[in-house]
This record gives C-alpha cells, sequence and structure tokens, in this order.
C-alpha cells in the first residue's frame, strides 16, 4: 500500500510486503489469537494423551490464523488516498467537511477495508469507514464533519487504512504519509458602515491617509494605459523610455488603522470560548475585516511590539485577490494568536509613537493606574482613537461594571479616546455604532480627524 498525497493526488509509496512476517503477526486479531492459543493447547495435550485426531484439530486451529497472516502478508494491494478540505479556514463555532478519496491503482481488487483518519479530539471523535471491495482501478470517496468552538490550526492525518483477511483472522494497518491542517478562526460580525475620522474619498489633505500603494499608480511617470488622457503624456519620459509614458497629476489618499490588541495574560482571567479574551480577539478580527472591505491599509499590532509576518510598512491593503490573501494571513495570525507574558504596553506604545498615524482601535484587558495613563498618551498621534475595555471580574461574575472600570474608561475619554466598558454579552456591532454616532470632544490639538 502507498503513502497519500495531500489534496487529490495520489502518489506512489510502500505495498503491503514491506513490513515484514513479524509486523503481521503483531495484526492478528483477538480471534486470531484465540485460534492460535487454543490449536497450540490442543496440540500439547494430544501429544500428552496420545489423540492423534485431536493433534490434527489442534493444527488445524493453529495453521488457520498463521494462514491468514502469510496472505495479508503477501498481499500486493497498491492504494493511493487524499484528502480535500472545504473549506481550510473556517470559523469558530462553524463546520467544515473533509473529502477522503481512495484510489486501488493495481490490477487485483481489494478485500474489505477500514478507512480511519486522525483527527485532534477537539474536532470531534475519530472517523472510520468499511469499504467494500474496490476493483481494480477503481475508487471509493467518503466524508465527514469537523468542528470546534476554539481558535487554532488543527492537524488531519495520517490517513490509515485497515485490511483484513475473510476469516476476521489479521488485520494489518497501513499509514498513509499526508497531513493537511485545518485553521479555525475567531468568529467575526458584520459591523454596521459608519464614518470614520479622514474617510473622505478620493484625493485630500486627511493626516489619517497616506500615499496609496500596491495597485495605485506610482508618483513617478509609467507606462501608457489604453483609456489614458493624452494630455497626460510625459515627453521627457516618453523620449528616454522609447514609448509612451503618462504622469500623475493627482496623488490618490489611502485611510490607515491600527488595530492594537492587549494579550497580557494577566489582564485576562478565565478562559473558553466566552472569556474576555476570546471576545477581544473576535472584535479585532471583525474590525480589521471590515476595515480591509472599506478600502483600508490595516496593521494588527499587539501589545508585545509584534505584528503579522509578511506586513508591509503600511500595514495590510489591496483589492481582490489582494484583499482576500492579506485577510487570510490576518485570520491565520489571530487563529493562533495566545497570551503574553508581558506586564505593560509600553512596547506597543513604542510602535505606535513611531509613526503610522491614521485611525487606532485597541482591545484592553485589565488596567491598572499606570497602563491607564500610558494608554492615554497613545491617542497623540492619532487622528481618532477607540477603545473596548474588558474588566475580567465583570466577565467572571457576569455582574456590573465597576467603579474602577468607568474611572479608567472616563480617563480614556479625557484623553480624546472614544472609550467603552465591555460587559458580557455585549455586541461589538452595538458599540461600534455608538462610536461612530456619537463622539467624544478631544482635545483641541487633537481635533482634527475625529469621528464625524
Amino acid at each position: 500500500m502507498n503513502a497519500a498525497a495531500p489534496r487529490d493526488h495520489a502518489a506512489d509509496g510502500e505495498d503491503g510486503g514491506r513490513g515484514g512476517l513479524r509486523a503481521a503477526l503483531a495484526g492478528l486479531t483477538t480471534r486470531g489469537r484465540s485460534f492460535l492459543a487454543a490449536g497450540i493447547a490442543a496440540a500439547g495435550c494430544a501429544y500428552v494423551l496420545g489423540q492423534a485426531d485431536l493433534l490434527r484439530v489442534g493444527l488445524l486451529l493453529a495453521v488457520l490464523p498463521l494462514i491468514c497472516v502469510v496472505a495479508a502478508h503477501r498481499t500486493r494491494y497498491r492504494v493511493a488516498g487524499s484528502r480535500r478540505l472545504a473549506p481550510q479556514r473556517v470559523e469558530t463555532g462553524s463546520e467544515a467537511r473533509v473529502h477522503l478519496r481512495v484510489d486501488n491503482v493495481s490490477r487485483v481488487p481489494t478485500g474489505l477495508l477500514m478507512l480511519q483518519d486522525h483527527v485532534p479530539y477537539m474536532l470531534g471523535p475519530r472517523p472510520r469507514f468499511v469499504l467494500d471491495r474496490v476493483e481494480a482501478g477503481g475508487r471509493r470517496e467518503v466524508s465527514y464533519r469537523v468542528r470546534s468552538d476554539l481558535r487554532g490550526r488543527f492537524p488531519l492525518g495520517p490517513l490509515q487504512l485497515r485490511l483484513g483477511d475473510p476469516f476476521g483472522m489479521c488485520e494489518l494497518t497501513r499509514s498513509f504519509s499526508a497531513y493537511d491542517t485545518l485553521t479555525v478562526i475567531p468568529r467575526t460580525e458584520p459591523l454596521p458602515p459608519v464614518t470614520l475620522g479622514g474617510e473622505s474619498g478620493g484625493y485630500g489633505e486627511g493626516r489619517q491617509r497616506s500615499l496609496a500603494l500596491a495597485g495605485d499608480d506610482d508618483i513617478i511617470p509609467r507606462a501608457y494605459r489604453h483609456g489614458d488622457d493624452l494630455r497626460r503624456v510625459h515627453w521627457r519620459s516618453t523620449a528616454r523610455y522609447g514609448e509612451l509614458m503618462v504622469r500623475r497629476e493627482e496623488q490618490p489618499q489611502r485611510a490607515r488603522c491600527t488595530v492594537l490588541l492587549d494579550t497580557r495574560e494577566l489582564a485576562y482571567e478565565g478562559g473558553g470560548p466566552d472569556s474576555a479574551f476570546e471576545w477581544a480577539v473576535s472584535g479585532a478580527a471583525s474590525v480589521l475585516t471590515h476595515l480591509l472591505e472599506r478600502g483600508y491599509a490595516v496593521r494588527l499590532l499587539t501589545d508585545t511590539g509584534s505584528s503579522v509576518p509578511g506586513e508591509g510598512a503600511e500595514g495590510f491593503a489591496g483589492s481582490g485577490h489582494d484583499q482576500a490573501e492579506a485577510a487570510g494571513l490576518l485570520m491565520d495570525t489571530l487563529a493562533v494568536v495566545d497570551h503574553s507574558d508581558g506586564a505593560g504596553l509600553s512596547r506597543a506604545f513604542d510602535v505606535l509613537r513611531g509613526g503610522h498615524e491614521g485611525l487606532l482601535v485597541a482591545f484592553f484587558g485589565d488596567l491598572d493606574e499606570e497602563q491607564t495613563a500610558l494608554t492615554a498618551r497613545m491617542r497623540q498621534r492619532h487622528g481618532a482613537a477607540v477603545a473596548f475595555v474588558l474588566d475580567s471580574g465583570t466577565w467572571l461574575t457576569g455582574g456590573a461594571v465597576a467603579g474602577a472600570v468607568e474611572d479608567r474608561v472616563r480617563r480614556l475619554r479625557e484623553a480624546g479616546w472614544q472609550a467603552f466598558a465591555v460587559s458580557p454579552g455585549d455586541r461589538l456591532a452595538e458599540l461600534w455604532q455608538l462610536a461612530g454616532g456619537t463622539p467624544t470632544q478631544a482635545p483641541a490639538a487633537d481635533t482634527y480627524g475625529g469621528w464625524s
């Protein structure tokens, strides 16, 4: 039997003879071992008692499972397998379907086969399928569903086939080599289209917009494209390059946003799908997806000062395939994000102080006096800032927001943040609507680019 290749690509590999007789003997079933033990016992009794008929019965009982072992050992089935996930990324609480295919690439039909796939216990029970005789060159397709309430990347595989003899005396297991990975991403919530600071379309002077990068016109002359205005032809560049070159007369701007996710372990208590930390991760995923769809250049930042690998200097941006790829990278990162052992938000503050002006959306856990003061200063370089503060005590008890938390939120609002204390059961879409519709007055020096 041979190893499987992922996603519908069958590959040649080892056959059933590679395991050796020792592995075949280890594949004896309970029935086979019972027959062998009974045969040896009967043969021993026949020798002691001098009963020739009993000796023949004992030899028959002992030889039958051994014959089955040899027959299974010499089997030359060549079977290829493949696995396909639909989809490969799935939100928590949603189901994905796993499709398995087995191809008999040998010239002889197979016997009865049992197909088994290895899945982590978080995804459900281990699936098993019994396949009838597969004709030469034939195939069988089966599928099963997996579901997880926890984020993460879960390996699926290897696929295993069990080959048994007609008498049920021996079972041989052959493992395929291919693995696949199911990524369970945070659940995202559709957000209402509110007007954000500096979001005027087209071209402008807003401080929350940067020069557009990939996919937009470069600031230098570029090659002529069908439909370009001939009045924009740059004749000096045309003469230099030997082809029509056009200039850009305006520089499109792109809105930018940083989403800050506080992952400090000491800032959150409790765990599970309904914990405060999972709400924050899901909220960050929702905001990133929403703003990316609206054309923002988005950046994900954690309290450790790290961002998503592969992220550009201005964050992720793009349209069409590039946008889908950026969203996938962001969701893959949030699928495996975990608590950090940091004590404060200073590293994130240093990154924000270094530039990337624009909209700032933050999800904070518990904030003490020092971290509240540091968070208030983060607002200084951003035209608009929104903070969602999750108090672990409130989430553990399910009670009302404590007065200390309200005081933290009040201080953030005084610093120019649109700050909200989040309680269990609060929906991000409703808070997002409040943030866009009821802006808090910021200090005069920071009034530019606020929510409108």
